[in-house]
């Protein structure tokens, strides 16, 4: 990775303050993709080309899943009670 790409990746992951609004961009970017196979699929009548597309839909709408998974996760995470013992 060279300086210049390092740099870029530190700007993009910066803009995100928490986990929270990265689980929630990215959870945003698969809905879209989603929606734009969805669109193409009732567009387009061609088995060869539909076929994919149903694909790269279902694999959006897992991805969406699983992210939505992690969004809990974390703020499940965020949100418990930090217990501390001393001997």
């Amino acid at each position: 990775m060279t300086q210049k790409q390092r740099k870029f990746l530190w700007k993009f992951i910066g803009v995100f303050r928490t986990y929270e609004q990265r689980c929630f961009y990215i959870i945003a970017a698969e809905q879209k993709a989603k929606k734009t196979y969805q669109y193409l699929l009732h567009q387009l009548d061609d088995p060869d080309v539909v076929d994919p597309l149903k694909f790269l839909r279902e694999r959006e709408i897992v991805h969406f899943q699983r992210f939505g998974e992690a969004l809990r996760y974390v703020e499940d995470h965020l949100n418990a009670k930090r217990m501390f013992y001393s001997k």
